[in-house]
């Protein structure tokens, strides 16, 4: 009977002792291995409303809401000192998109990221790490736009207001869509 006993056990060391090798080995290969930060946005759309969340550097995200009737883009972010919205950014795509705003446009927007060193003809001014697309289905164009971010700005509690700066523009559909 203690024969058996004993061979029990010896099985529940060595399962014990395997776990804990690999335990010990995967926290080791963790601290070893690059860390690959999670980036994570939101976008929803609602009728004639889209809204879409997008990081401008480490600590802070924009808020970019898009008014399919009137082709108005706003950005906003909050203050890490004070948890207020301190920041405030627009634009307007219509003439950006060459979009005629009575033939009722069809907007899409996202946001991606974007580790961009400066603006094009935005001077010193260093863009935040996000980067909003916004495109018109019946034109077939889309529109990347940057937001003129200053994080020292951001955490002194100082606020911001610009325009959001167009960087590129791209014809994805070439074929006339007409309307039904």
């Amino acid at each position: 009977m203690s024969l058996r006993i004993s061979n029990c056990c010896e099985g529940w060391l060595g399962r014990a002792a395997w776990l804990l090798a690999g335990l010990v080995l995967g926290l080791a290969a963790g601290g070893v291995l690059p860390h690959a930060p999670l980036h994570a946005v939101a976008t929803d759309r609602y009728e004639n409303f889209a809204m879409a969340t997008g990081p401008v550097d480490q600590d802070m995200e924009c808020l970019f809401f898009l008014d399919s009737v009137t082709g108005e883009l706003k950005a906003t972010a909050l203050s890490p000192v004070t948890g207020k919205f301190q920041a405030a950014f627009t634009t307007n795509v219509l003439a950006d998109l060459q979009v005629d705003p009575s033939k009722n446009p069809k907007y899409l927007m996202t946001t991606g990221l974007a580790q961009l060193r400066r603006i094009p003809g935005a001077g010193n001014v260093q863009p935040g790490a996000a980067v909003v697309y916004v495109a018109e289905l019946s034109t077939g164009q889309c529109v990347a736009y940057a937001v003129p971010w200053n994080s020292a700005a951001s955490r002194g509690g100082a606020t911001q207001f610009s325009a959001l700066v167009p960087l590129d523009k791209i014809q994805f559909r070439t074929a006339a869509v007409r309307e039904k």
